[in-house]
């Protein structure tokens, strides 16, 4: 399990790597390629954690980044990266854990149809799969755990120009972890589903088809 597990995180970074590479070389007349960057607030789900911990319901940082192509104006892909970090209430054994995920997602724009919006806004659907990594800090660094995820979400966006809008991103990252055993590797780690709100700004990277 652990081998496939090394073999799943490579396979995402090589993924992630090739779409930053692509990124980096179409600087061309098409706003095939954007770019992401949001900065929220996170809320684990409390049956991600082992019984007696019990995290704020609401935590920050939550920061994204992501790379999107289009292939058409309102279907496209993107692969991003996303840092949570969520601490201890206070009648709670005290703990902080960084929850981290990498996720290959499908992208879906329908605002040119969606008549009744205002000219300057969007909305973007986005869902896919991917992968979380969970790092207790202080007294259980040693409980990190992994495992698969899908994520879903729905953007909100205000377009500022042709090539840059600010947005609003609302998802739920859903995990598949496995129960602790024994209970003590749970300890301050988490196994659940994650709720994210940011906010943030998208761009164009090659300039406008698709704007």
């Amino acid at each position: 399990m652990t081998s496939n597990f090394k073999h799943i995180k490579s396979l995402l970074v090589c993924v992630f790597m090739v779409f930053v590479t692509a990124t980096l070389t179409a600087q061309r007349d098409t706003n095939k390629w954007k770019a992401q960057l949001a900065l929220g607030f996170n809320n684990p789900s409390q049956s991600g954690f082992v019984a007696d911990f019990e995290s704020k319901p609401i935590n920050f940082p939550t920061v994204n980044l992501g790379i999107q192509h289009m292939f058409k104006s309102q279907l496209g892909a993107k692969v991003d990266f996303g840092f949570n970090r969520f601490s201890s209430e206070d009648n709670s054994p005290e703990f902080k854990t960084n929850y981290t995920r990498l996720n290959l997602q499908v992208v879906y724009d329908p605002s040119e149809t969606l008549t009744f919006l205002p000219e300057r806004m969007g909305l973007v659907a986005h869902a896919g799969p991917g992968y979380s990594f969970v790092k207790p800090l202080g007294n259980y660094s040693g409980n990190d755990v992994s495992f698969l995820n899908a994520m879903a979400g729905l953007e909100v966006h205000y377009a500022f120009n042709r090539r840059m809008s600010f947005y609003t991103d609302v998802s739920y990252i859903l995990g598949f972890g496995k129960d602790f055993d024994p209970i003590t590797e749970g300890y301050g780690a988490f196994n659940g589903n994650l709720l994210t709100v940011t906010f943030g700004i998208t761009f164009s990277l090659s300039g406008c088809q698709y704007c």
